[in-house]
């Protein structure tokens, strides 16, 4: 890493399987490539590793949020690209991120992977919306869990209507605009 590498935290947020996690992995594929410090902090492993005992009240997914945002701002004040693939489901969550990034002086872009809650189903990646529909659980974020969708985000991906690569591409050009790829 060069001493002028810029850090920044790209937080993705959207419904389960809207595509949050492929997008960061692919985008993580090609900033390495270009030879950038990245950082992908994974919800699943956070909720594993450094949240683990938390549940999916309200208060428990702030407390994971601000978690996840004390840590990417570190990683990014120390100039890695840290992408969030994590749903991040209240405003007021990610706006405390934000703030806490504001604070620092540093670069936090939220990008909306704006999936329709019916083409996430059909993915379902991990079986949560079969589950939820068969009973098994409650509290899905987008189905009988609220998510508030952001108002006016960095970049908006309508992940359905385009590839992986597409979807990576629009956000390493969003990057590239900012001044940190």
């Amino acid at each position: 890493m060069s001493v002028t590498e810029t850090g920044a935290t790209i937080w993705l947020t959207g419904l389960p399987s809207a595509g949050k996690t492929t997008i960061a992995y692919e985008l993580a594929g090609r900033l390495r490539t270009e030879g950038h410090q990245v950082e992908v902090l994974d919800g699943d492993e956070i909720r594993e590793f450094l949240s683990a005992g938390l549940g999916f009240s309200r208060e428990d997914r702030h407390t994971n949020v601000t978690r996840i945002g004390f840590v990417a701002e570190l990683l990014a004040a120390n100039g890695v690209k840290v992408l969030v693939p994590v749903i991040a489901p209240f405003a007021d969550s990610r706006e405390a991120v934000r703030k806490r990034h504001a604070a620092e002086s540093t670069t936090y872009l939220e990008v909306h992977v704006a999936t329709p809650v019916e083409v996430c189903s059909v993915r379902d990646v991990k079986g949560l919306y079969a589950k939820q529909a068969s009973g098994e659980i409650s509290g899905l974020t987008g189905v009988d869990d609220p998510y508030e969708a952001p108002e006016s985000p960095d970049l908006r991906i309508e992940s359905h209507q385009q590839t992986v690569q597409e979807s990576a591409a629009a956000l390493h050009a969003l990057l590239t605009e900012r001044g940190l790829a």
